[in-house]
């Protein structure tokens, strides 16, 4: 076995050159490769005042991404204080012997156990241990950075999401299910769905109207979704998050709802009256089906 190992939230770009060299250092060995992943996230089990860190991925979202790059198996370890304390040395031989690992790939940052071995750390102690290693390179963003989660989660905060999807290598997406609302938006000619996501801890962006790709029903449509307060209907409102689909009423209530996000349309606004939304809504409408 091969094996990268990490917490891979969003697999974006700098992951993908992870998994695409494990795939390829596996095939030319005539071995099979698998990613060890874990859950819930170290900084959330360690860190007090990390506990309600946001996360690109979901467990299922990340093994289905992972499982389409072509990774043969995608085993889930319980990251727990207990096994927080387990030295690079130790991890190593516990890859060796419960996952027969002969080859393990770091990434350029990639650092490893209670003793928190960077990279060149853990590739000499696994050399030592007969272990096999294949090590990555840095990927830079367009703007000239690193790729990382957590600057992925700084521009998904900010509403961002083409230049945190330029990162990912895919748009930003929430899934979830449609639970009632306060049906407002049917009452102006724009019936919206309210999502409740599977994962609590997903994170979603920053407050605004976005351009987005919804599936439902199976099929594939396009809308624009608002996330936040709806401050023209009064205040102390929960933050929503819901999605006008164009030329499309059927009753979904309780069913399943993926959006990607593709733009940012504007921020959220205060409106003096339901008919100022009204007429604001029709203008983002007819701008976004300009660009389709």
């Amino acid at each position: 076995m091969v094996i990268a190992t990490g917490f891979f939230d969003g697999v974006h770009l700098g992951h993908r050159l992870v998994i695409e060299q494990l795939v390829r250092a596996a095939a030319v060995r005539g071995d099979e490769c698998m990613v060890l992943t874990f859950w819930p996230h170290p900084r959330n089990v360690l860190q007090k005042e990390a506990r309600s860190l946001r996360l690109l991925t979901s467990l299922s979202e990340k093994k289905d991404i992972l499982k389409s790059l072509g990774v043969d198996h995608v085993e889930v370890l319980d990251f727990t204080k207990d096994f927080s304390t387990m030295t690079t040395e130790d991890y190593l031989r516990m890859l060796m012997e419960k996952y027969e690992a002969k080859a393990i790939l770091l990434g350029y940052d990639n650092r490893m156990g209670c003793d928190s071995k960077g990279a060149d750390e853990v590739a000499c102690i696994a050399e030592k241990m007969t272990l096999d290693v294949v090590r990555t390179d840095m990927v830079s963003s367009p703007m000239g950075y690193p790729v990382s989660s957590t600057k992925i989660r700084e521009r998904l905060d900010i509403g961002d999401v083409e230049g945190a999807s330029g990162m990912l290598g895919y748009q930003y997406r929430l899934h979830g299910v449609v639970v009632a609302g306060n049906r407002l938006g049917r009452t102006i000619g724009f019936p919206t769905a309210n999502m409740q996501l599977y994962e609590p801890l997903k994170l979603v962006p920053g407050n605004g109207v976005y351009h987005v790709k919804v599936r439902t029903l199976g099929q594939d449509r396009y809308g624009m979704c608002n996330i936040g307060y709806k401050p023209t209907v009064g205040t102390g409102n929960a933050r929503t998050i819901e999605t006008h689909i164009f030329d499309f009423d059927e009753d979904i209530y309780g069913l399943d709802i993926e959006i990607s996000f593709i733009s940012k349309l504007r921020d959220e606004v205060r409106f003096d009256s339901l008919e100022g939304l009204k007429l604001q809504l029709e203008k983002d409408r007819d701008y976004l089906y300009n660009l389709m």
